[in-house]
């Protein structure tokens, strides 16, 4: 899974890969992974995709973290225009 994670609408953002999103969000939200996350606070999951290889998923992040903001903002308000926090939806 590649996953975004969003300060507030708008706000700071996070890009990440995992094989486990449910686990990764909350090891976040409980200040479990140390560094950006935890000090800017990025703890809203508001963009997530799935991948059939890991391989895939990490080329697909690296790309978005290329990406500029006005793009990410575009992926995410796609799939999640009003910038809800999706992690109910996505495990």
């Amino acid at each position: 899974m590649v996953y975004i994670l969003a300060s507030k609408p708008y706000g700071t953002l996070y890009i990440g890969v995992t094989s486990n999103l449910a686990g990764r969000v909350e090891a976040h939200r409980n200040g479990r992974v140390d560094g950006f996350t935890r000090q800017y606070r990025v703890h809203r999951l508001v963009y997530f995709e799935a991948h059939a290889e890991m391989y895939e998923a990490i080329q697909r992040e690296k790309r978005l973290k290329k990406w500029n903001r006005a793009w990410k903002i575009r992926l995410i308000e796609e799939m999640n225009p009003e910038w809800k926090d999706l992690s109910g939806q996505a495990f």
